[in-house]
């Protein structure tokens, strides 16, 4: 247990403790709060359950929790992952050493379950009996997640900005018949990089949190920026190496060349960032296939070291993916430069004042040693889906994606084992199911998929850009 670990910030290098960067979400210069040092604590058993995955990441970053409030987070992902296998590892068919950890079994059916259970618990704990308004912007899965695992949960307020185009039917129904009279779901006529960027803007505005505050609130995010979510998404990653450890031998996996490939579905980057801090810690990964659609600049960036969002948008059959300013690429630029902060800085307003920014050639060697990219389309996404069902296996559009681009980038090769992280459900894209094999193979329905149409849609609220600020200020006043 390390009590002492501190995380400072992106860009001015700002301490904080791990509660008080849960309760803040961004940090106060505008960065994101990482770790000074990514730590591995020592472990007798191999950690190849959730719990004891989830315990171990938790001692050695959220020491400054109290073990009992650690624990009850455990506790709380566990209870609402009820199996005796959670996230099952299974092969494909597609190759001995082809494999797809399955991390959507949680109540809405995607990846960010894990972390959005176990951060209410933190929240709640770091807010010390202060009200809290928890803003999320979201692609497709973050927002239902968020709302689920915030449900009825003293004390917060949780506001979830949402395209009011681009994400599927059923992300969208898990979100509007959410009842609870805490959880609020706001439509933008915009896209996710529209609403990511209102809730950056608001956590800077002095004046609307000055106001917040008076009201008897403070803000915090839901998002991958804050430190709950990123934390306990190592815990499985560090599971994964474990039992793959289990099924290969330490031995095997330790030889050069032939540690584990990992491909990742990745939109906002948190996913496979907490890959690479599992990695970081000792864990045998190789290669990190960072996997995207057609909105392709996490792809271009692992290429070139430049990152340049560009004007391009496209909605395309994996929007949770859909995203051109991925806020995670900020803490791996930290982490490529040794924590220096000044850099970060420097390349943070390249991108602010000249829509780019691009690496030094160190950076770009560590970026280029550890991480591979690629860009699968729509056409290609529905044709790994058929592929992966031929040999008797359904994927959703997303790790479909993951599935492709590792395969065009030549993944599994010998006996190197690929992984491909499942982040969400194919229950949740049933339109883009039934288009890609031309039938209905979604024939038994999780609980929750089931009985979803048949609530009632409870959140109607559509704002433009422009009025986010308001609406959510609206939520604020509540009282």
């Amino acid at each position: 247990m390390l009590p002492d670990l501190k995380f400072v910030s992106t860009r001015k290098g700002l301490t904080a403790d791990a509660v008080e960067t849960v309760f803040r979400g961004l940090a106060p210069d505008g960065g994101l709060y990482v770790p000074e040092r990514i730590v591995a604590g020592r472990h007798d058993l191999p950690l190849c359950e959730l719990a004891d995955a989830e315990r171990y990441v938790a001692e050695c970053f959220f020491g400054a929790f109290s073990k009992r409030v650690r624990e009850e987070a455990v506790e709380r992902v566990v209870s609402r992952f009820p199996s005796p296998d959670p996230m099952p590892l299974v092969r494909t068919g597609r190759g001995r050493e082809c494999y797809v950890f399955e991390l959507f079994h949680g109540r809405t059916g995607a990846f960010k379950d894990v972390a959005l259970s176990m951060l209410p618990v933190f929240m709640r704990h770091a807010a010390k009996g202060r009200r809290v308004l928890v803003l999320a912007a979201t692609s497709g899965d973050t927002g239902s997640a968020a709302m689920e695992g915030f449900s009825g949960v003293e004390g917060t307020e949780v506001a979830v900005l949402y395209p009011e185009t681009g994400i599927s039917q059923i992300q969208r129904l898990q979100m509007t018949t959410q009842s609870a009279p805490n959880v609020h779901a706001i439509a933008i006529r915009g896209n996710f990089d529209d609403a990511q960027a209102a809730v950056k803007r608001i956590f800077a505005d002095k004046a609307f949190n000055a106001e917040a505050n008076a009201h008897g609130v403070a803000l915090t995010s839901a998002n991958s920026i804050n430190t709950g979510r990123l934390i306990p998404q190592i815990g499985y990653f560090v599971m994964l190496a474990e039992r793959m450890a289990m099924i290969y031998g330490n031995q095997y996996l330790s030889q050069a060349r032939q540690n584990i490939v990992l491909a990742v579905p990745s939109g906002n980057f948190g996913n496979i960032l907490a890959a690479y801090y599992a990695k970081k810690m000792g864990m045998l990964y190789g290669k990190l296939v960072c996997a995207s659609n057609v909105n392709d600049v996490l792809a271009r960036f692992i290429a070139t070291g430049i990152y340049e969002p560009g004007n391009r948008f496209t909605v395309t059959n994996s929007p949770s993916m859909d995203i051109r300013n991925s806020s995670n690429v900020e803490r791996l630029v930290w982490l490529l430069n040794d924590g220096d902060c000044d850099e970060v800085s420097r390349l943070m307003n390249d991108l602010a004042t000249k829509g780019r920014y691009e690496l030094n050639d160190k950076a770009k060697e560590r970026l280029f040693e550890d991480f591979a990219g690629g860009v699968a389309t729509p056409e290609e996404t529905e044709q790994e889906m058929r592929e992966i069902a031929s040999h008797g296996y359904i994927m959703d559009p997303h790790t479909a994606v993951a599935s492709c681009v590792a395969h065009k980038l030549g993944y599994p090769k010998g006996r190197e084992p690929l992984v491909i992280a499942a982040t969400a459900t194919p229950y949740k894209f049933p339109d883009t199911c039934m288009h890609a094999f031309g039938r209905d193979l979604l024939l038994d329905p999780p609980q929750w998929r089931a009985e979803l149409e048949k609530r009632p849609v409870c959140q109607k609220k559509v704002v433009d850009v422009a009025g986010i600020d308001d609406a959510v200020m609206e939520i604020v006043k509540r009282g």
